[in-house]
């Protein structure tokens, strides 16, 4: 079964609230083995970067500015996806940075029935 492990970064802690992605990286494992097969894209979040954010994954406005926007790499992204079961640690807060991109650019949303979420699981444990 493929799957699809994947985290990103963001300036912020809310999309709709202008907080925007700036890096997604996806690892995919089938038979809960990785393949060798990533997706790492770091990218340009149109906005300055809150202190806050920095000082969790240290990305600064100047790094990113260079970047490639989300117009930019979505294609190769849900491609990388295609239609696998995402495995996403706190997957709700991921996921909705990346349906609030995608929104912005008039793209179908990624359903949340996709979702494994390893925090959710933890929990239960």
């Amino acid at each position: 079964m493929r799957e699809i492990v994947l985290d990103t970064e963001t300036t912020g802690l809310d999309p709709l609230r202008g907080d925007r992605l700036v890096e997604i990286g996806c690892i995919e494992i089938y038979n809960r083995m990785p393949t060798g097969q990533t997706f790492h894209r770091y990218i340009n979040p149109e906005r300055g970067m809150p202190a806050e954010a920095f000082n969790v994954h240290g990305l600064s406005s100047e790094f990113l500015s260079s970047k490639p926007l989300f117009t930019e790499v979505v294609e190769e992204f849900l491609e990388f996806i295609a239609d696998a079961p995402l495995v996403i640690h706190n997957a709700s807060f991921d996921i909705g940075f990346i349906n609030a991109e995608l929104d912005r650019i008039k793209r179908q949303l990624i359903s949340r029935d996709r979702l494994v979420d390893t925090l959710l699981l933890a929990r239960r444990k």
